[in-house]
């Protein structure tokens, strides 16, 4: 691995660690000052918000920000970088994500690991995670392909926050971050059986994604040359 790549990966895993944290540790605090679901998943979404911008803008220059392995393939299939970037940009992901959990669970004294037991298989789920990963890949390269990249931290914690609240999955829409919420069982966890079939979902949105990009955005702007790639 070469030195570029390794701080690349390290932003990666660090960044998908702390967006974990930020998740669970927010859904944990949410649970313990208040029994009011709805109210809890507004403290979950707003900690979410400000702690997603706040990543972007700070790994973004680094390694791109992607956070996400549907993000990162979906820059493979646009730029063909060599697919070992891609696995390590993966890779990455998932080992953050999973010690995000951990360390989120260390913080409010639970388990180290907990499985969760929350189940999220129930179709519109799946249905909802097709969406939110779609919008999601839709709106991060088309803010690339049209030149506007500067807003991508605003508008990528943005939209994340909405759909939070607009699908009924709660927009997981990422395969690294589903799999770290398995490893607690607490307000943000989903149960291990359930995993597979998010992803399945969060992949199949991530085509989608880009084919609404091919559609709408027809040709690249100049700028795409800057574009973050694995």
């Amino acid at each position: 691995m070469t030195g570029s790549l390794r701080r690349r990966a390290a932003a990666e895993a660090l960044g998908t660690a702390a967006l974990v944290a930020v998740v669970v540790g927010s859904g944990m605090q949410a649970a313990t000052l208040s029994p009011d679901v709805g109210v809890q998943l507004l403290a979950n979404s707003l900690a979410t918000v400000f702690g997603l911008g706040v990543l972007i803008a700070l790994f973004g220059p680094v390694s791109g920000a992607h956070f996400n392995p549907v993000v990162t393939l979906a820059a493979w299939f646009v730029h063909r970088p060599p697919l070992r970037e891609a696995g390590v940009y993966v890779s990455a992901q998932t080992a953050g994500a999973i010690a995000g959990a951990v360390v989120a669970n260390a913080m409010f004294a639970e388990p180290l690991v907990a499985w969760s037991t929350h189940q999220r298989d129930a179709g519109n789920l799946l249905v909802g995670e097709v969406v939110a990963t779609a919008g999601l890949v839709a709106l991060i390269f088309g803010l690339l392909r049209s030149g506007r990249e500067s807003l991508l931290p605003v508008a990528v914690a943005a939209f994340i926050g909405s759909a939070y609240w607009f699908t009924s999955s709660t927009s997981f829409a990422n395969p690294a971050v589903t799999v770290g919420r398995a490893f607690t069982d607490t307000f943000a966890g989903i149960a291990p059986s359930s995993v597979a079939p998010f992803i399945a979902a969060q992949l199949l949105g991530g085509v989608v994604g880009l084919v609404v990009v091919a559609l709408v955005f027809k040709s690249p702007h100049p700028s795409r040359a800057k574009e973050p790639t694995p």
